[in-house]
């Protein structure tokens, strides 16, 4: 944490996702509002256990109310999801529902963040503005099910406004133990999303549909995801091919007060960007 903080009067404690049960309650005693972020793992298992261990701390050391950040990886409100990736999320849900039901004096909100707009490259497997693909190779035809892209700057805002407008009047705030889904305005097939990417390329780019196994030994899939990661692929497509990130609410606008910005404007931004550190 930066001194500036600090002497702005911030006050400062430490702790992480592995420190024991105590030093958790201790960090989060004093604490009304706690904004928990996930940890970040692929390991379902590992992952459930220490954000559990977290929030039962929290409960533990009085917190009155816990934003959690989930992932919009799952069909609007549902309890299961294909995509292993949205499991530990799942799990951290229904433990916050739980705590809630046997403490009245804890609320909670679970922040459903959408597919991040800056993410599409990880499953395109699209890295590089300046020397775009002429085709792009994933398991997926491109007018089936696609995702429904946020920009990662206004899922932040707008989860920092969720958390001021509960500081403002508790009593009034509409997600009190509820699940908020911020999506972006629109689901965009693959199809459509490589149109995008051909204007703000000016290269004519094409969708090939490959098996699961023929995208994952990509060599700009494997080089992402390496070794320990890339099996989480087959539930994860199995999520998109199923419709579970094409889910569309007016949460977001909603939040920020304006429309989100659109994904095609992102993209553009994107390629200027990169043409101008040419």
């Amino acid at each position: 944490m930066p001194k500036k903080y600090v002497e702005n009067g911030v006050t400062v404690r430490q702790a992480s996702y592995e420190s024991s049960a105590e030093e958790l309650e201790a960090v989060f005693t004093g604490v009304d509002v706690l904004f928990l972020i996930s940890f970040p793992s692929s390991v379902h298992l590992y992952r459930t256990k220490v954000q559990t261990k977290a929030l039962d701390a929290a409960q533990k050391a009085g917190v009155k109310h816990i934003y959690y950040s989930s992932l919009a990886f799952a069909s609007i409100n549902a309890e299961s999801a294909k995509a292993e990736v949205m499991a530990a999320h799942l799990d951290s849900e229904a433990h916050l529902k739980e705590l809630a039901r046997t403490n009245s004096g804890l609320s909670w909100t679970s922040i459903r963040e959408g597919l991040y707009s800056e993410s599409f490259p990880v499953y395109a497997g699209f890295q590089d503005f300046k020397n775009p693909p002429s085709t792009i190779r994933i398991p997926q035809e491109g007018n089936g099910f696609g995702v429904s892209w946020a920009r990662q700057d206004e899922l932040g805002e707008a989860s920092a406004r969720l958390i001021a407008s509960y500081a403002k009047s508790p009593s009034a705030f509409k997600y009190t133990n509820k699940i908020v889904t911020l999506s972006g305005p629109k689901s965009w097939t693959w199809a459509e999303t490589v149109e995008v990417l051909s204007r703000a390329t000016g290269k004519d780019i094409n969708i090939q549909a490959v098996s699961l196994e023929e995208y994952k030994n990509l060599p700009q899939i494997k080089a992402y995801f390496g070794t320990e990661q890339i099996n989480t692929l087959d539930t994860a497509w199995e999520a998109i091919r199923a419709g579970e990130a094409a889910g569309v609410t007016t949460s977001l606008g909603e939040i920020l007060g304006r429309d989100p910005e659109p994904f095609e404007k992102t993209i553009e931004g994107f390629a200027k960007k990169q043409r101008s550190e040419e």
